[in-house]
């Protein structure tokens, strides 16, 4: 057992988005609020009531996984896969360095492989049950990715995928937190993976009321704490962090990037899909996060809202963000205006947002955001980059069912 106060640090970080196929082009597409949905174009959404989403373009696995494999694995797990090696080369990672029984995998993922759920109904319906794929269980189930990234590089330690809906990625960071706090990891890949934009989910997430429907004008539709905010516009990708003792990245000469230091999770325990409206369990997980990290509310330099662009989330949290930071609260952001609702993968890559704000000293400002309409107000970061001074992020995630978590992460 390690020492008790044991510090995690983050050493690596890899993200692919609708905003970017890397950490650095992302940042460069979230500072300047630049929207990256648009129409669907994965497949024929003409007859449905939504019809744009923000889809990562051009995506290419085989730079790690050969064609003929890769039309074996579902795109969730691609994505994972890719965003991994982002990570573990800015990590350093080598192979040997570490026991691979000492090194663990915890993506989660809100759905898992749903592309190849939905393909392989069709062909059930339309060919016949001996024409169903044999491959479709390795590739629908929700561990597939944290199992491909394992295998992919041997990784012998803890392995698992947790799905808390849209809390998923950010679970997943906390879980790292305590397989490492616990001795029972040194390293643990972490994150959230997602590729959920198929025909039959985008037809749900409308009849359910959750999607904007300006089809017309796709740049414009996701707009966290607007007045004129409709619903979230589906998005997809991948976020992954390396995590690590701060005895093992400093034994092997790892540069840190910054630290997890705090983490909790709540269930609201009042609605399957809505938020409880006065925020008391997100309240208490921001809490409950902050006394983890050993901070005060005033220790916080900005905050990472989950801020989907609809209209009862952004309510909730904003009157939830009021209770813990008061009337004088730190400039709050959401990046969903510009890469979409990620689903599962939303709290890892936002995570990975918030840590290089936190470390740059540079908040970027809520896209779409001309009328801010919460109450009570909250400072809501618009218009253009917001320069801070360097400190803690605070990350928030709320999902379906009522899963909240929140992540504290500082620079090193």
């Amino acid at each position: 057992m390690p020492e008790a106060g044991v510090r995690v640090a983050v050493t690596g970080m890899g993200a692919i988005t609708p905003a970017g196929a890397d950490v650095a082009t992302n940042l460069e597409t979230v500072r300047a609020a630049r929207s990256a949905a648009g129409p669907i174009t994965a497949w024929d959404a003409s007859a449905h009531a939504v019809r744009i989403a923000a889809e990562v373009q051009d995506f290419d696995p085989t730079p790690w996984v050969e064609p003929r494999h890769a039309r074996r694995i579902d795109r969730v797990s691609l994505l994972a896969i890719g965003a991994t090696e982002e990570a573990i080369a800015q990590a350093g990672l080598e192979p040997g360095e570490i026991d691979p029984a000492r090194i663990g995998v915890v993506i989660g993922s809100g759905v898992g492989g749903l592309i190849s759920i939905e393909e392989q109904i069709e062909t059930r319906v339309t060919r016949g049950p001996s024409r169903v794929s044999p491959l479709l269980i390795p590739m629908m189930m929700a561990n597939a990715s944290a199992g491909h990234v394992a295998l992919r590089h041997g990784f012998a330690g803890p392995c698992m995928a947790i799905s808390t809906a849209c809390a998923s990625g950010a679970n997943s960071i906390g879980e790292g937190v305590e397989l490492i706090r616990s001795g029972r990891a040194d390293v643990v890949i972490v994150g959230g993976t997602e590729a959920s934009i198929t025909p039959t989910s985008m037809a749900a997430f409308a009849r359910m009321g959750a999607l904007s429907g300006r089809n017309d004008d796709p740049a414009a539709a996701s707009r966290p704490f607007d007045r004129e905010r409709d619903g979230f516009v589906m998005g997809e990708g991948a976020g992954i962090l390396v995590l690590e003792s701060e005895a093992v990245a400093t034994r092997r000469g790892a540069t840190i990037l910054g630290w997890v230091v705090g983490h909790a999770s709540t269930c609201d325990a009042h609605h399957i899909t809505a938020p409880s409206p006065d925020g008391t369990a997100a309240v208490s997980c921001m809490s409950l996060a902050l006394a983890d990290a050993g901070l005060a509310p005033g220790g916080v330099a900005h905050i990472n809202a989950h801020g989907t662009s609809t209209p009862l989330n952004d309510s909730a949290e904003a009157i939830a963000i009021a209770k813990v930071f008061g009337a004088s609260g730190p400039p709050v952001t959401s990046t969903k205006g510009v890469t979409g609702h990620l689903v599962g993968a939303a709290g890892a890559v936002e995570a990975v947002f918030g840590l290089v704000s936190a470390v740059a000293g540079l908040v970027p400002p809520v896209a779409n955001l001309t009328d801010p309409d919460v109450d009570p107000d909250i400072d809501l970061v618009r218009g253009e980059v917001r320069t801070i001074q360097t400190g803690p992020v605070l990350s928030n995630s709320f999902g379906f069912g009522g899963h909240n978590t929140s992540l504290v992460l500082a620079p090193a």
